[in-house]
């Protein structure tokens, strides 16, 4: 049986040194596998394409390891499309393309038991790994998908709140300690049959980040596919490098558009209506219990004041503007899907 060749994407935004990091954790979880590495600048405009390639030709990783340029900066899911579109070196499409954070080192067989999952399962279309911190704590990367429910459980923060819902809480806990089906996963770590991404597309290039792995993986079930979890396979993460999210003062505005998105897209206008008033309604009860338990604040300032307009605004956004957030019209099954 040929063993699958696999193109592994790093999406590279201001931090040429901490992408060099991965590209070399990449190429040890890749000896032996074949296929290639693309490492995708989004148009950082700071000299990281250069350094990026002339590090990559000093340390003579050329032949497995090529530097692209964007050429814009349109986020998360669009940098990854444009190095899944470029495909391999040789022209040649992959059997698997492998997702991988710029601030994400993989162990040197976390991809191989990525692809034994896929192989073990011809049902499953992407499987992600078991994230942790440089300190090895575990972090909450496997998930349900976001609901009416998940929005106010997750904003009241009332323990009887969250033990009657404990099932449609957002992050899966405590983590499968042995390969499961989930709903969704981080996009640090993650590897993707092509088939999927034929049947189903790429990442929506609507969301800018945030919002765009779940919308992937959602799209993957509904076409029939499973999401796997596979805690053996172990990447080390030091997460919001690019973003800056763990520095937030105000919540940036890209978030809310991807949230709203999300929600919009997949479910239409009225879900998204509710979702949102769920997480006001829970968002002002916890801000009362806070203000007489004078609880610390756990969100970044006006943060429920912000989603509130935000909301507003895209009601009497342009017309144009809504039909950014209409429901996806489903993409035809092709004649034939096969899940191996």
């Amino acid at each position: 049986m040929t063993p699958p060749r696999i193109l592994t994407v790093i999406l590279n935004y201001k931090t040429p040194e901490m992408t060099l990091e991965a590209v070399k954790a990449a190429r040890l979880a890749m000896q032996g596998l074949p296929g290639a590495i693309s490492v995708v600048d989004n148009d950082s405009q700071d000299g990281s394409f250069e350094t990026l390639r002339a590090e990559i030709a000093e340390r003579g990783w050329g032949a497995q390891v090529r530097v692209l340029q964007s050429g814009r900066n349109g986020g998360f899911g669009a940098g990854n499309n444009f190095g899944i579109r470029a495909g391999l070196p040789d022209g040649g499409a992959p059997d698997l393309v492998y997702i991988l954070n710029s601030d994400a080192f993989p162990a040197p067989d976390a991809i191989r038991h990525l692809v034994a999952a896929l192989e073990a399962d011809p049902q499953a279309g992407i499987a992600g790994s078991y994230i942790h911190g440089p300190s090895g704590e575990p972090h909450v990367t496997a998930f349900r998908f976001p609901s009416i429910a998940s929005e106010f459980e997750g904003a009241v923060r009332l323990g009887l709140v969250s033990r009657l819902l404990r099932n449609r809480a957002v992050p899966l806990q405590p983590l499968p300690e042995s390969t499961a089906p989930v709903d969704w996963l981080a996009g640090a770590s993650m590897l993707i049959r092509r088939q999927v991404l034929e049947q189903i597309g790429m990442f929506d290039e609507g969301f800018f980040l945030y919002f765009e792995e779940t919308d992937l993986c959602l799209r993957a079930h509904r076409a029939g596919w499973r999401v796997l979890y596979v805690p053996d396979s172990q990447v080390a993460h030091i997460g919001g490098v690019s973003t800056g999210m763990k520095r937030w003062d105000r919540v940036p505005g890209y978030w809310y558009d991807s949230r709203l998105r999300y929600f919009t897209v997949n479910h239409g206008r009225l879900y998204a209506l509710a979702a949102t008033g769920a997480h006001l309604t829970g968002g002002l009860i916890w801000r009362a219990r806070r203000l007489v338990q004078r609880k610390p604040r756990v969100e970044p300032p006006y943060f429920l004041r912000n989603m509130l307009l935000h909301f507003a605004r895209s009601l009497f956004a342009p017309r144009a503007d809504r039909g950014r957030l209409s429901p996806r019209p489903p993409r035809p099954k092709p004649e034939s899907q096969t899940g191996g």
